[in-house]
Parts: structure tokens; sequence; C-alpha cells
């Protein structure tokens, strides 16, 4: 399963509960920057795997990411701020 989560454009508290809660079941969290990724997710004290998804090394490694979708893996996209797809990488591993 792959959820798509937006995240805050400013303020770390303007995410929702939801997203939150997502984020805290998924077994790896792709993401634009892990440094900047980072700190949201330190903020909610929430430990995951993090790897690497942008648009430099997106079309390298999605088959291995949809291998593991395939396999029943959960994972959340997050970009540094907003919605994924929106103007960030997600449109290849969505399709």
């Amino acid at each position: 399963m792959l959820y798509l989560i937006p995240t805050p454009i400013g303020n770390l508290k303007d995410i929702t509960l939801r997203a939150i809660e997502t984020l805290q079941t998924v077994d790896v969290i792709l993401c634009e920057d892990t440094r900047t990724s980072s700190k949201l997710l330190q903020h909610y004290k929430i430990v995951k795997p993090l790897s690497p998804y942008h648009q430099h090394n997106e079309h390298k490694i999605v088959p291995h990411l949809v291998d593991q979708l395939k396999a029943g893996k959960k994972m959340a996209l997050i970009t540094d701020a907003g919605t994924p797809g929106i103007s960030d990488p997600a449109f290849l591993l969505v399709r």
C-alpha cells in the first residue's frame, strides 16, 4: 500500500492526526530530502526507515519500490512541504 501524505508548509503543527497515524504504521517512509523530513518525524517521535525518493533517483528506484509494494510493504511518500505529486516527484511511482 502506498500512502501520499501531505506535510506542513510552515508550522510543524500543521499536519493532520491521520497523517501522523499513517506515518507511525508504515514500513518505510519515502522522502524528498531525508534531512528535512527527519525534523518533522523527530518532532512527532516517529522512528521509521527513511528512503530518499526525488526527481534525481525516481526512474532508477521505482521498479524496486513497486516490487516491495507488491510484496505487501506499506510505504508513505512525503515531500519537504506540501502534497506529493503537486510539484514534487510522485507521478511515476503512483502510475
